[in-house]
């Protein structure tokens, strides 16, 4: 399968080299997209059976950037995937998109707390609202799938992992979430390029987790002096330390199911991260050593 991905941040880049090294042929495109003729002109030339749009905003250092920047955020997050799937449309190519599972806030109103791909979100921060924008409309389209992933894991150190974010926080809040390991998403985007499947999916990992529990694998596998203060949701507000109060939720995965696409539970899965990223920080710090 011949993919084209735009977007060559961190989970672009990492789909790019694992899918290669899977026999893939995969293009990281270049071009910054502003209209949708940006985007069919790199379907022209490329000619992909498919296409990942892995580009997007969500601030830096955190979303709180969003707060003051709302038309970048509504650029990057809205009009973009628009363009893109417009250029899809036209060229008749089949494109996966990664949207965000951070547009629920607190418990679902099923019985088991969960949120299912149809319900209707509540966004409450302009990140989260210019998600579900892009998600409204294009979850209309035919030959077009959304992937809501939540909070990044990863064995592989970057600023963009949740372990090293925790990791570098001196307070955490102490709330109980959906998460998605990089390594197994990677592997089910592959799959729903490969099905062509159609509509919104929750590409996380089965069950919860709470950060304390990931901090505690942490001390585990990873430095055992490690600590952190633990706060409330509310009380990361009040102390002045975000903008508005963070998305904390728990996803279902219904419809990953219906294609027959499973992922491991979210706490073997991120076990085994974690002790993947403590080689992989060994290394990190051995090669830094040596140069």
């Amino acid at each position: 399968m011949k993919i084209l991905i735009f977007g060559k941040g961190y989970v672009g880049q990492r789909c790019a080299e694992t899918w290669r090294e899977k026999g893939q042929e995969v293009i990281l495109s270049m071009v910054r997209v502003k209209t949708a003729q940006d985007a069919l002109g790199e379907l022209e030339v490329h000619q992909p059976d498919a296409v990942l749009n892995a580009a997007g905003v969500t601030g830096k250092p955190n979303v709180d950037w969003c707060e003051d920047h709302q038309m970048e955020t509504i650029e990057g997050n809205t009009n973009l995937p628009i363009y893109i799937a417009a250029a899809c449309q036209h060229a008749g190519v089949h494109l996966l998109h990664i949207g965000s599972g951070c547009v629920f806030y607190d418990q679902s109103p099923h019985e088991d707390g969960k949120w299912r791909e149809h319900d209707h979100a509540n966004p409450r921060v302009i990140y989260s609202k210019s998600k579900y924008a892009a998600d409204l409309v294009l979850s209309s389209l035919p030959a077009v799938a959304i992937a809501r992933i939540r909070m990044p894991i990863d064995w592989m150190p970057s600023p963009r992992n949740l372990i090293d974010k925790l990791a570098n926080y001196p307070s955490i809040i102490d709330v109980e979430n959906s998460g998605t390991v990089i390594e197994d998403m990677i592997d089910v985007f592959l799959q729903l390029l490969e099905k062509k499947a159609e509509g919104i999916f929750h590409v996380t990992n089965p069950g919860s987790i709470k950060h304390r529990e990931t901090m505690e694998m942490y001390k585990e596998h990873v430095d055992p002096d490690w600590s952190c203060e633990w706060i409330s949701n509310e009380e990361l507000v009040r102390r002045g330390l975000a903008k508005k109060g963070r998305s904390n939720n728990e996803l279902a995965t219904d419809r990953l199911a219906e294609h027959g696409i499973t992922m491991r539970p979210i706490k073997e899965a991120m076990r085994d991260t974690m002790k993947k990223y403590a080689e992989a920080k060994k290394i990190q710090v051995r090669d830094g050593d040596e140069e």
